[in-house]
């Protein structure tokens, strides 16, 4: 997937853009869409995360298998 958007604070994710690139966020859940920039719908579980764009879908921290 290509990232259009910071997943982290909702900003353009372009070259310049390192503000949210630290280890601490690598953690976190997305809170922003990366195609779109809307805020998603977050669950966070012991297991993982759902992250839910009303136009793009679902993401989760499960691998794909």
């Amino acid at each position: 997937m290509t990232e259009e958007f910071c997943v982290h604070c909702g900003q353009p994710a372009t070259g310049a853009h390192t503000a949210c690139r630290n280890p601490r966020t690598a953690l976190e859940p997305p809170r922003f869409c990366a195609k779109c920039a809307r805020r998603m719908i977050v669950q966070v579980s012991p297991t993982g995360w759902v992250a839910k764009c009303s136009r793009h879908g679902e993401y989760t921290s499960e691998p794909a298998g």
